[in-house]
């Protein structure tokens, strides 16, 4: 991904076995990351048991925000996919009972945003 889409915040895909290795000490017995993300120097991961948020804060990057949710607090989710002149489409997630999306994170067109839905359509229904 280009500087330019990074800055946009649009996310760039990760493969899980670096983030499986990075943030091992987050994740419980049993559990895996299987897709994951990067937006700068922020993170959001699907493992095979809830949707991992890393906000990394601050200019030296040293104090770090760790989301947790587990699959079955998440009560919807919607895919706005690019259009011709859009260059990004936009996941959002609503955790129980919010009324505005807990998470939205935007995907460059070479991220395969049908796939992501798909993936969380799995692991939600």
């Amino acid at each position: 991904m280009s500087i330019l889409g990074k800055i946009l915040g649009n996310a760039s895909e990760v493969a899980p076995e670096k983030l499986n290795e990075k943030y091992a000490r987050l994740l419980v017995k049993d559990e895996t990351v299987e897709l994951g993300f990067t937006l700068l120097r922020d993170v959001f991961m699907f493992t095979n048991k809830r949707l991992i948020l890393v906000d990394v804060q601050g200019l030296t990057g040293s104090k770090v925000e760790y989301k947790s949710m587990p699959y079955k607090n998440i009560s919807r989710f919607s895919l706005e996919t690019a259009g011709t002149f859009d260059l990004d489409a936009e996941l959002k997630i609503w955790i129980s009972s919010e009324d505005t999306p807990t998470v939205s994170k935007k995907f460059n067109k070479s991220i395969d945003v049908y796939a992501v839905q798909r993936y969380l359509a799995s692991k939600v229904m």
